[in-house]
């Protein structure tokens, strides 16, 4: 009988309690929880700033709420400048892209819409009054023409672009486009002229299509592409004129500006004067208008303000009996006159004579004699040189440091049992610092090594070195130079390379260059320059700190003046009457007040990107047109590689290549901000214009302590090559500049680093000692910089753009 088994079953009554939670844990049990774990670096539970703590839903609402109310102060704030029946016109630029647009038609289109009329027709403008919305618009027609253009668009609040449903725009259209973009634009409009011409009518959606493509381009912020010849569209293209808030130009909001609306020249002219006061019409925009301030009046130059009077509209008022009662303006109320912190013209400093001692000359201009190139702040080999170390000397094994002293020179036995001696330190630390950043000196730092200069010569001492004939140094160097400039053209390896005469001393053609350890770090001997620094250097005004005067000109300019809105006479003084034959009044003006010291000249520099479709590189110092803000000058920029330096010292370049982005530095007036740059060339794919567009850029800030090097190479053949020693041929042709040059440090193609030993003969050749073996068909190179000096710009004027001032070519040294 088989054993019975006990069975049990699982009891499901059994309750199970949840774990024990201590309230405070113990010592073990937070130590396990904070395995791993730094003491401090655990969020901690109170939040100290505003930013941290988490707001209640009360605290959130009443902060939304804070935002709303600020955003719509500050857009009623910009928009009060137009409220009232004689307030502010909406300024709107009609720009016509193609040859076939009729831009009195599209104004007449646009108010047939609203059944607005005009309330004066002005010359080159009409000033119209919407009842629909009380808003008064003033529309201003532009001529295909580059530079009213330009000038219209600048001064208005909103731009209407007129297209064409047959033709293109072409070269003229895009090119205003991306000069329109390109100097800033406030609200932009797109409309389409006779769309009704296009047949069959299916086809006018696609014509809409392909042109909302292509002016997105430029504008993608574009969403719709209105048509003229719909009373709807037109209704709304108006609906959006008057109530849109213009969002303007930020550099043009900063200043006070205004459309001028009518000039009132002298009525009683004298012949003997070529200058008189004019009077000068519009409604202040931007910021405040003040007297003290110059003002720029389109290209005429810069003026004072005599005064600033009140030129407010009769106001009209409905009487119950339907009858219109005027209220006549009250006589002229002066609202700003200048006080006796009133800008001058002057663009320079007032000349002062100053008598310098002798012990204050420069270096270059103290008569002493220097007998080598400078190098950083010190010209080697031109003082005592009894602090140097002694020169190493060869010695037979053996001897001590006692019996050295009576050997007085080199030995001239067999040099088989002769060592190299050392200094007790070791060799002589020959380790240069970094090199310039821009990819033509570099260092092979992985296989550097301490350089042999203290060691003496590995040639044999008895080896005498004879200088080739004239004849065949003549023949061997002309082949070497054309083998050397087929290089040149393939690979581009050495852009700042020159050629030296053999009958032409280095040492007074480059008698200005200097060497530098590093372009980047080295420091820059500024009394070097002073002896061939322009004449009117010390004139110029000087920016020490760019951001703190930039502040301090903003904060000067939103107190007092004359508030924008209020339509005024601006009186001017001292403007030439010659301008009142060239005066065309249905062509766009506009009156620009000047920020502090924005009348005076100093060395400015702008970011220029040269188009990338440019067919040829741009050569440094050519004559561009620049337009920037409200002012537009003839320059002839000196390019400059971009970027801070610690040692504020920037490399010239001799061409602006397409594509390429540099820094364009001359002498002009200041300009504060960040301002949108374009500069223009004589076109050469429209040959019937006179200008295109070929570079675009932004202002920077000034400064006079920007050093811009220009640097040239002197590049040589290794001739004989014993492993880190290498005799040297065609760099130098006489041992007096072997001599000049010997503190200057070699660099070759392939990262080596050297420095001259001695010359040898009299033809130039030199032994030189690297930091390793080079190759025989590396080519050895030195640096020289010297300092360029920036031109001076002229204000531009029509009338000169269509003559022939470019700049004659300058040799590569100068």
């Amino acid at each position: 009988m088989a054993p019975m088994t006990e069975h049990h079953h699982q009891n499901t009554t059994k309750v199970s309690h949840k774990p024990f939670k201590s309230r405070h844990a113990t010592k073990s049990l937070i130590r396990d929880l904070a395995k791993g774990k730094i003491e401090g670096t655990e969020a901690k539970a109170n939040r100290k700033t505003p930013h941290q703590q988490v707001m209640s839903k009360f605290d959130r609402k009443n902060q939304a709420r804070q935002i709303r109310q600020t955003k719509h102060q500050q857009n009623v704030k910009s928009s009060s400048v137009f409220a009232g029946q004689n307030g502010a016109p909406r300024i709107i630029a009609i720009v016509p892209l193609c040859e076939d647009i009729d831009t009195v038609a599209a104004i007449q289109k646009l108010n047939q819409a609203v059944d607005a009329e005009s309330l004066w027709p002005l010359e080159g403008h009409m000033r119209v009054r919407v009842y629909r919305f009380k808003q008064n618009l003033v529309y201003v027609p532009v001529e295909r023409n580059l530079m009213t253009a330009l000038d219209a668009c600048r001064l208005a609040d909103f731009v209407v672009f007129l297209l064409s449903p047959t033709e293109e725009p072409g070269e003229e259209g895009e090119l205003l486009l991306r000069t329109i973009e390109g100097q800033g634009v406030s609200n932009v409009l797109t409309m389409v002229q006779n769309l009704d011409t296009v047949e069959p009518a299916k086809r006018r959606s696609q014509v809409v299509a392909s042109l909302k493509s292509y002016i997105t381009h430029f504008f993608p912020t574009q969403e719709k592409v209105l048509s003229l010849d719909a009373e709807s569209e037109c209704s709304n293209a108006i609906r959006s004129l008057c109530t849109t808030t213009p969002k303007g130009v930020k550099w043009r909001e900063e200043r006070s500006w205004m459309l001028v609306e009518n000039v009132e020249w002298p009525s009683k002219l004298i012949e003997a004067r070529t200058e008189g006061d004019v009077v000068i019409t519009g409604v202040v925009r931007g910021r405040r208008l003040k007297a003290n301030r110059l003002v720029q009046v389109g290209d005429w130059g810069h003026y004072q303000i005599e005064k600033v009077t009140d030129a407010a509209l009769p106001i009209l008022k409905k009487r119950k009996a339907d009858d219109m009662a005027v209220d006549e303006p009250k006589g002229e109320e002066i609202l700003e006159a200048p006080t006796e912190e009133r800008e001058d013209l002057a663009g320079l400093a007032p000349y002062e004579a100053t008598m310098e001692d002798v012990d204050a000359l420069s270096v270059s201009e103290a008569p002493t004699e220097k007998r080598g190139v400078l190098l950083d702040d010190h010209h080697y080999f031109s003082d005592d040189e009894t602090h140097l170390p002694d020169a190493p000397k060869r010695l037979p094994k053996g001897t001590s440091s006692y019996q050295s002293a009576w050997f007085l020179g080199d030995m001239s036995d067999s040099g088989s049992d002769f060592e190299d001696a050392a200094d007790d330190e070791g060799d002589l630390d020959m380790e240069p610092p970094a090199l310039p950043q821009d990819g033509l000196e570099g260092v092979d730092k992985a296989t550097f090594q301490e350089p042999t200069e203290a060691t003496p010569s590995e040639y044999s001492q008895s080896e005498m070195f004879l200088d080739p004939s004239p004849d065949d140094e003549a023949a061997q160097l002309a082949e070497y130079r054309a083998q050397r400039k087929t290089e040149a053209k393939e690979d581009l390896e050495f852009p700042d390379e020159i050629e030296l005469h053999p009958n032409v001393l280095a040492l007074e053609r480059l008698a200005r260059y200097r060497g530098l350890k590093s372009l980047r770090t080295s420091h820059w001997e500024t009394s070097e320059d002073r002896a061939h620094e322009p004449e009117e250097w010390n004139r110029l005004l000087q920016v020490p700190d760019y951001t703190r005067a930039k502040k301090q000109v903003n904060s000067d300019a939103v107190v007092g003046g004359v508030q924008p809105g209020k339509r005024v006479h601006v009186h001017l003084r001292n403007v030439s009457l010659s301008l009142q034959q060239t005066y065309n009044p249905t062509k766009p003006l506009a009156l620009y007040s000047l920020l502090r010291h924005e009348q005076k000249r100093t060395v400015v520099n702008y970011s220029i990107t040269l188009n990338s479709d440019h067919p040829n590189p741009l050569r440094s110092k050519d004559e561009l047109i620049l337009q920037c803000g409200s002012r537009r000058f003839f320059v002839n920029p000196m390019f400059s590689q971009s970027g801070n330096t610690p040692n504020n010292v920037h490399k010239f370049l001799r061409y602006l290549h397409p594509g390429q982005t540099a820094i364009a530095s001359f002498v002009a007036p200041i300009t504060w901000g960040s301002v949108p740059a374009l500069f223009f060339q004589p076109s050469v794919s429209m040959p019937g214009k006179l200008l295109g567009l070929i570079a675009t850029g932004t202002s920077l800030p000034a400064s006079t302590s920007r050093v811009i090097a220009k640097r040239v190479i002197l590049t040589g053949h290794p001739y004989k090559i014993h492993k880190k020693l290498v005799t040297v041929r065609y760099m130098f042709f006489n041992k007096e500049d072997v001599q000049w040059f010997k503190a200057l440090q070699l660099w070759t193609k392939r990262g080596r680093s050297g420095f001259i030993k001695e010359s040898l003969g009299t033809h130039g050749y030199f032994k030189a000692t690297f930091d390793g073996k080079i190759n025989p068909q590396d080519a050895v190179g030195v640096s020289l910089y010297k300092r360029v000096w920036p031109r001076d710009a002229r204000p531009w004027t029509e009338a000169e753009t269509g003559g022939e001032s470019r700049e004659e070519e300058l040799p590569p040294v100068g």
